[in-house]
């Protein structure tokens, strides 16, 4: 028989246990050694459920969250520009490091709580909580440092452009709008087959854009080491765990 659990055993004992591992989740660096016990976090989460604390046990874990990704934001904001992108890519990374074992120690409460009452998914309500408090803050000012950085060899390595480009179209499809030739070196099929009388309204567009971009203080770099029609490939084998981490 499982020990009544109250609502001040809940805030007193068991949520500060998952409050710490959830911390130490969120900021751990890629192969980080974490000293938490799953067993027990899991074992937490289950008896928390039982005892019907599921919605405060929600609302807890979102809030965690959001203010993690709102001082992840801020940091941001407070990256120079070509500093931007990797860091960037980094708190992205890191955060969808960080869903692949929060959404399984949760895996109670989203079975028995999110799906059922909320007819929700917990792994989709922590990614768009990333669109909203990240993502979208920052879009703007990322989308014309990719678009430079992808005209310029060398600047910004092609695993992170594709981690950043495939990430970005996984939170929001419809960014593809924002720069369709940059998301089509990495997504397949997300343009329709080029017709041959479009080629020149392409090249033209293309013109155009990086016209804007020099007039918003974009320099195209040193144009001299690109060889005609040199652009930055990407092999897919390369990116470990990008495409599949965020599906």
């Amino acid at each position: 028989v499982m020990n009544v659990i109250t609502i001040e055993d809940y805030k007193s004992t068991y949520w500060p246990k998952l409050d710490s591992a959830i911390d130490q989740l969120l900021t751990q660096s890629p192969g980080d050694y974490i000293p938490i016990s799953y067993e027990q976090i899991y074992s937490c989460v289950y008896k928390c459920v039982c005892q019907q604390h599921s919605e405060q046990m929600y609302s807890d874990l979102i809030k965690k969250i959001t203010n993690h990704l709102e001082r992840v934001s801020k940091e941001l904001q407070a990256s120079p520009p070509d500093l931007y992108i990797e860091r960037f890519n980094v708190a992205l990374g890191q955060y969808m490091g960080a869903l692949q074992s929060i959404v399984p120690l949760f895996i109670y409460m989203n079975k028995f709580y999110i799906e059922t009452k909320l007819n929700r998914d917990l792994k989709d309500d922590l990614i768009k909580l990333f669109t909203e408090h990240v993502a979208e803050k920052h879009i703007y000012n990322l989308m014309p440092l990719l678009l430079e950085a992808q005209s310029t060899p060398f600047q910004v390595t092609p695993s992170t452009m594709a981690n950043i480009v495939k990430g970005l179209y996984t939170l929001r499809p419809e960014w593809v709008q924002m720069a369709p030739a940059l998301f089509s070196k990495f997504i397949p099929n997300i343009l329709p087959p080029a017709v041959e009388s479009e080629l020149q309204e392409y090249a033209a567009q293309d013109q155009k854009l990086q016209r804007e971009l020099i007039q918003n203080g974009f320099t195209r770099g040193d144009q001299s080491r690109k060889r005609a029609g040199e652009e930055l490939t990407y092999n897919g084998s390369s990116a470990c765990a990008s495409s599949r981490g965020y599906r």
